[in-house]
């Protein structure tokens, strides 16, 4: 049986040769290598790995690595993606929460997360709403601001 490292290995090596749109597809290509996956288990994979949909044009997406290390390079690509990807930006106390297209939440919050800022203590994204945890009321204050900013 292989081990979850050798099935996180195929899965970066299939979608980093292959065009992946869905969870379905992926599943395929893993039982065709031997892997014996479940949708659910994909799911969870592609938590663990934080991977991310990128857009192809026409509404077609397909998953990515991420590869932005850099704080910059993270700021630029949230820019880059806001106005697409999030709907709605609110808060509750030291909390900003952002509302994005199906699917999106996950890579968007890596994002923030690359962003290495002492306001933001973290992220917890689900399917469509990344919660955002700011270190203060003001910090949070300052930082749905901000982020309502990139909506415009």
């Amino acid at each position: 049986m292989a081990s979850k490292e050798q099935r996180h290995r195929a899965i970066q090596e299939v979608i980093s040769n292959e065009s992946i749109s869905t969870q379905a597809e992926l599943v395929e290509r893993l039982r065709a290598r031997g892997y014996n996956v479940t949708q659910a288990t994909v799911s969870r994979d592609i938590n663990e790995l934080r991977l991310v949909r990128v857009p192809l044009g026409r509404g077609k997406h397909k998953y990515a690595l991420a590869h932005l290390e850099l704080a910059e390079d993270a700021m630029e690509e949230l820019r880059r993606i806001f106005q697409t990807f999030v709907h709605d930006v609110d808060r509750g106390e030291n909390v900003v929460v952002l509302k994005t297209t199906d699917g999106h939440a996950t890579g968007i919050a890596l994002l923030m997360d690359r962003l290495r800022r002492d306001d933001i203590v973290g992220t917890l994204a689900g399917e469509d709403t990344i919660m955002v945890v700011g270190r203060t009321v003001a910090e949070a204050q300052s930082l749905q601001e901000e982020l309502e900013g990139l909506l415009a």
